[in-house]
C-alpha cells in the first residue's frame, strides 16, 4: 500500500513489541467494529489534524480489576534453588502446587499456601535431561519425559511417583490429552526422531501405546497442547505445520472448528520458515498462543477459526532497531543492551528453545512472556503493555507459570462483588497472586508477588548446599566423582568427550565434580588460537581465574597418552603441578605439550563445533562474541 509518510506505530510497538496481523502489518481484533479501532493502528496517508475523525480507543471493561489480580511488585520478592539449571516451572490448576524441574532430572513439589509456597518433596525423576513436562486439566496428574528414554507419571495431590513408561527412543514432548474428570487418562507422546504420535494409558498400566498416529505429521513434533473446551489437541512440527486432532476415536478434528485449513492462518509458520516451540491454550479455550524460532514472534490465534489475532515481534533485528531509534519500552545503556543482546543470541541453542513459553492470565485477555526488557504483560484487546516484571533484574526470563487464586478462601466472587467497597467481600476476595520464572543459565527460579519491600540481601534463599564447598573436611568426606563420557553443551552446539579416569583420576574427578555442580555453566571459551587449541573453564573469563574442587592447585598426572592427534583434552596450567579448573581441546597434533599438560580426555563427536569455535573471530586470542558452555552432562 502506497503511503505518503511512514506508518504510525501501534502503542504495543512503541512499548517494545510490534503487533501485526501477520499479513499486512496492521494490528487488528477479530469482530471489532471500525468505530472501536484505535487510530494508532491505522496505516496510510494522514489527514490534517483538524479533519481527522476522532475514533474511540478500544477499552477493556474492568481492566484495572484484572490487572490488580496480577502481582504488583516489579521486582522478584524471593528466589529458590535447584542444584542445576531450571528447565520448567508448572502451576497445577485446582490443586495449587508449583512443580519445578531442572536439567539434571530432578523434580520438586511446592505447595501454595496463604502467603508464598512451602517445599513438599523432591524426586530424581530422570538420570538425564528432562525434555518436556505436562500437567493434566484437573491438576491431579503430572508427567515428565526424559533423555533417558522414560516417562514418569506423578500423582500431584499425594506427590507420589505412580508409574514409569519405558520408551524405545528419546521423547521430545508430552501432553495430557483428556478432559477434566475423564475415567481414562490419556498421555500423548512425540519422539525426538520420527513423526509418529503415540497415545499411552495415563495410568501407566501399559508399556505400549493404546493408539498411534504415524501419518498426521511429516516431521518430528516440537510442541503440543490440549484444549479442554473442544476436547482437541493441537500439535506443531519441524516443517512449520500445525494440526488439530481429537485424542480418541478417529482423531479427526472436532466439530465447531474451521472446515478447511486453507481458510485459516495456520500456515504462518511455514511461510515464515519458523517452528512453533511452545503452544499455550487460553483458560476458556477460545485462543491459543505460540512462540517460534528463528523469527521469535509471539502469535495469538482464534482457536475455532484458526485466524491470526495478534503478532508480537521480539526478533533481534526489531529490538535492535527500536533501541537505536529510541522507541523501545526502555532505553538501555549501550553496554547493557549489548550484554542483554548476547544473552538473547544464546536462546538460539536448541536446548533452550522449548524452555521458552507464554502464559495467559485467568481472564485470557492478557499474555505474559519474557523478553530482552523483562517479562511483559500485554493486554491483547487494547494492544498495550500494561506491566513489566523484572525490568532491571539480573536474569532473562524463559519459562513462566502464574497463580491467581485464593489459597484458603474459595468463595465464588463475581466481578461486581469484587468491584464493591464491602470490606467483608474484599476480605473474601483477598488473593496472593504469584508469577514464577526461570532464568537463562540460572539454578534459581524467581517469584514475583505483591511484596515490594523484600530485601535484596535476603530474597535469594540458599535452600541448596553451596556449589563450592569451603571446608576441606567436607570435601574429603564426599565420595569421589568420576565418569567416562561428557557432553559440553555450548552456544555453538554439543561437543562429546571421552574421559580417561584410569590415566588421570584426579583431573577427571576435578572435571566431573565441577561439571555436576555447575561450576562451568556460562563460562566462556576465553582463549582461541587457530591451528592450535580452544581453552575454557575460567569463571572469570580472562584466563586468570578458576580453582580445583580441593580449593588449591593439584599435581600433574602424566601417562602413556600423548598429544599425537587433534581433539585431545588437557588441563591448562601455569607451570608444573599448578592445575586448577581450566582445560583446553587441541585442534592439531601438539607433541611439544607432552609431559607438560595432563591429558584426561578426547573429543569424539561434535568436532565441527570444535572447529567452528576455533575459526571464530578473535581479538588478542579472545573471541569477539562470547562462546559459552551452557552446561556439561556426565555419563
Amino acid at each position: 500500500m502506497a503511503s505518503a509518510r511512514p506508518p504510525k506505530r501501534s502503542h504495543a510497538e512503541a512499548n517494545g513489541a510490534i503487533a501485526t496481523n501477520g499479513q499486512n502489518g496492521q494490528a487488528y481484533s477479530n469482530g471489532t467494529e471500525d468505530g472501536d479501532i484505535s487510530s494508532e493502528d491505522d496505516f496510510g496517508p494522514a489527514l490534517p489534524s483538524a479533519d481527522e475523525p476522532k475514533r474511540k480507543r478500544r477499552k477493556l471493561p474492568y481492566e484495572k480489576l484484572y490487572i490488580s489480580a496480577l502481582p504488583s511488585s516489579p521486582r522478584y520478592s524471593k528466589s529458590l534453588m535447584h542444584k542445576e539449571q531450571l528447565s520448567f516451572v508448572t502451576m497445577t490448576p485446582f490443586t495449587d502446587f508449583l512443580i519445578t524441574s531442572s536439567v539434571d532430572g530432578f523434580v520438586k513439589f511446592w505447595k501454595k499456601v496463604a502467603v508464598g509456597i512451602e517445599f513438599v518433596k523432591e524426586f530424581r525423576a530422570h538420570t538425564g535431561e528432562i525434555k518436556s513436562v505436562s500437567v493434566s486439566q484437573d491438576g491431579r496428574s503430572f508427567a515428565t519425559a526424559g533423555a533417558d528414554k522414560t516417562i514418569k507419571i506423578f500423582d500431584v495431590v499425594t506427590f507420589d511417583l505412580l508409574s514409569m513408561i519405558q520408551l524405545q527412543g528419546v521423547p521430545n514432548c508430552v501432553c495430557w490429552a483428556h478432559r477434566r474428570g475423564a475415567s481414562m487418562p490419556l498421555l500423548a507422546v512425540a519422539m525426538e526422531a520420527g513423526n509418529t504420535l503415540d497415545i499411552y494409558d495415563g495410568r501407566g498400566e501399559r508399556q505400549t501405546p493404546v493408539d498411534s498416529m504415524p501419518d498426521l505429521h511429516r516431521a518430528a513434533v516440537t510442541a503440543m497442547a490440549y484444549n479442554n473446551a473442544y476436547d482437541c489437541m493441537i500439535s506443531a512440527d519441524e516443517n512449520g505445520m500445525l494440526e488439530y486432532w481429537a485424542p480418541s476415536g478417529s482423531h479427526e478434528k472436532p466439530e465447531g472448528v474451521f472446515q478447511y485449513k486453507s481458510s485459516t492462518n495456520l500456515f504462518e509458520f511455514k511461510k515464515a520458515k519458523s517452528i512453533a516451540t511452545s503452544i499455550t491454550i487460553s483458560p476458556n479455550g477460545t485462543q491459543f498462543a505460540t512462540f517460534s524460532f528463528p523469527d521469535r514472534k509471539v502469535r495469538i490465534f482464534d482457536f475455532a477459526t484458526g485466524k491470526l489475532y495478534r503478532t508480537y515481534d521480539e526478533s533481534l533485528a526489531t529490538v535492535t532497531e527500536m533501541q537505536q531509534a529510541g522507541t523501545a519500552l526502555q532505553k538501555l545503556e549501550e553496554v547493557e543492551f549489548g550484554r542483554r543482546l548476547a544473552v538473547e543470541r544464546e536462546l538460539e541453542n536448541p536446548i533452550l528453545q522449548n524452555k521458552i513459553n507464554i502464559v495467559f492470565d485467568e481472564t485470557g485477555y492478557f499474555v505474559i512472556y519474557g523478553s530482552i526488557l523483562g517479562t511483559k504483560v500485554i493486554n491483547t484487546l487494547t494492544n498495550r503493555v500494561v506491566r513489566v516484571f523484572g525490568r532491571d533484574e539480573p536474569f532473562r526470563a524463559l519459562n513462566l507459570a502464574i497463580y491467581q487464586g485464593q489459597p484458603q478462601k474459595k468463595g465464588v466472587v463475581t466481578v461486581s462483588m469484587a468491584a464493591s467497597s464491602n470490606p467483608l467481600l474484599q476480605e473474601a476476595e483477598e488473593r496472593d497472586p504469584m508469577l514464577v520464572a526461570t532464568g537463562s543459565g540460572k539454578v534459581r527460579f524467581y517469584i514475583f508477588t505483591n511484596d515490594s519491600e523484600a530485601s535484596k540481601t535476603e530474597r535469594d534463599v540458599q535452600n541448596e548446599k553451596p556449589r563450592i564447598l569451603g571446608s576441606k573436611k567436607q570435601i574429603e568426606a564426599k565420595p569421589s566423582e568420576s565418569g567416562t563420557a561428557a557432553v559440553l553443551h555450548t552456544t555453538y552446539g554439543d561437543i562429546h568427550l571421552r574421559l580417561f579416569p584410569e590415566a588421570a583420576p584426579k583431573a577427571v574427578e576435578n572435571f566431573v565434580t565441577h561439571s555436576k555442580t555447575g561450576y562451568y555453566n556460562n563460562t566462556i571459551f576465553h582463549r582461541v588460537i587457530r591451528k592450535f587449541m580452544i581453552q575454557c573453564g575460567d569463571p572469570l573469563g580472562d584466563g586468570t581465574g578458576g580453582e580445583s574442587i580441593w580449593g588449591k592447585e593439584f599435581e600433574d598426572e602424566f601417562s602413556a597418552l600423548k598429544h599425537d592427534k587433534p581433539y585431545t583434552v588437557s588441563m591448562a596450567n601455569a607451570g608444573p603441578n599448578t592445575n586448577g579448573s581450566q582445560f583446553f581441546i587441541t585442534t592439531e597434533k601438539t607433541p611439544w605439550l607432552d609431559k607438560k599438560h595432563t591429558i584426561f580426555g578426547r573429543a569424539v563427536q561434535g568436532l565441527d563445533v570444535v572447529h567452528r569455535i576455533e575459526n571464530a573471530r578473535v581479538y588478542k586470542e579472545k573471541p569477539e562474541e562470547d562462546i559459552k558452555i551452557i552446561s556439561i552432562s556426565i555419563t
